[in-house]
């Protein structure tokens, strides 16, 4: 896949979110149980997107002489504006999924990790607020804090946004209720 491909795919995904979100519908989790995790970015995303809408109406004004300018400045806007809420659009729809047999660790349109269940071998609540990168380590932090860490017995391969691949044996995510699914896992 090129980069191109890779990119269009994630604006796709990412307007199918804001769909999903405005039909009150979620992706991929039937058959499972739904963790979600975009309670804790929310608020930020909204005023992200207020300040969008800011921005927009300034720009408008201050082009409104220049008939060409302004138009493609209000495309621009409107579509940036759009993109910013179909990324928290796409959080929400796409939760934590719980499967009999894996969970699957999902960060919006960007990650969607299967880790089979019988590969974890420990997991615990764990407040974080500082990643340090490590090399089989994947952090999916949200408000810059994750809550749940995840140790695998065999490292699974995680695909980046622009298509590189890397072993992770250690997952850290945000859940909104990390008790629950860490009572969750526990048992299996």
């Amino acid at each position: 896949m090129t980069v191109v491909y890779r990119l269009a795919r994630h604006e796709m995904r990412l307007l199918a979110g804001l769909a999903l979100w405005l039909a009150r519908r979620t992706h991929g989790t039937a058959g499972g149980r739904a963790f979600g995790y975009a309670r804790g970015q929310g608020a930020t995303m909204l005023g992200l997107a207020f300040v969008c809408v800011v921005e927009t109406v300034g720009v408008a004004v201050m082009l409104r002489g220049m008939p060409v300018a302004h138009d493609v400045m209000l495309v621009l806007d409107v579509y940036t504006v759009l993109f910013v809420v179909g990324l928290h659009a796409a959080s929400v729809v796409r939760p934590h999924v719980l499967t009999p047999d894996a969970l699957r660790v999902r960060y919006g349109a960007h990650v969607d990790l299967r880790i089979p269940l019988a590969g974890i071998t420990a997991v615990r609540q764990e407040t974080r607020t500082t990643h340090e990168p490590a090399g089989d380590a994947l952090d999916l932090p949200v408000g810059s804090q994750t809550t749940v860490t995840l140790e695998l017995a065999e490292p699974v391969v995680h695909t980046s946004l622009l298509g590189r691949r890397r072993r992770v044996g250690t997952v850290r995510l945000y859940a909104d209720d990390p008790g629950a699914l860490v009572q969750a896992l526990t048992p299996r």
